[in-house]
C-alpha cells in the first residue's frame, strides 16, 4: 500500500519545509536574480531563528504525518512505527 491515508499530503508539509529552508540558507545572499532583484530577504537574527524553530517543527510534522499514514493504512504494525518514528525523529538536522 504505501501510505495514502492523508492522500499524501504529507509531502506538501515537506515541500513547505524545503522551502523555509531555502529562506534561511539564502537569507543574507546579495546575489541578483534573472530579473535583477536580490536574492536574500536580510530578515533579522530574530527571525531567521523563529524560521530555524518553524523548520524544526515542519520536519517533525512531516515525519509524524508519514509514520502515522503508514500505520493507519497497514504498512507498519505498531512496533514497526513507534521504531521507525524514533530512527526518523533522530535524523533531523
Amino acid at each position: 500500500m504505501s501510505g495514502g491515508h492523508f492522500n499524501y499530503e504529507q509531502y506538501r508539509i515537506e515541500h513547505i519545509s524545503d522551502e523555509v529552508e531555502q529562506l534561511i540558507l539564502n537569507n543574507s545572499n546579495k546575489d541578483v536574480d534573472e530579473y535583477g532583484d536580490r536574492k536574500g530577504t536580510f530578515y533579522s537574527d530574530a527571525t531567521i531563528r523563529e524560521f530555524e524553530r518553524g523548520l524544526m517543527i515542519l520536519r517533525q510534522a512531516q515525519i509524524y504525518a508519514q509514520r502515522i499514514d503508514w500505520l493507519v493504512s497497514g504498512d507498519d504494525s505498531e512496533d514497526t512505527f513507534h521504531t521507525r518514528l524514533a530512527s526518523d525523529l533522530s535524523k533531523i538536522k
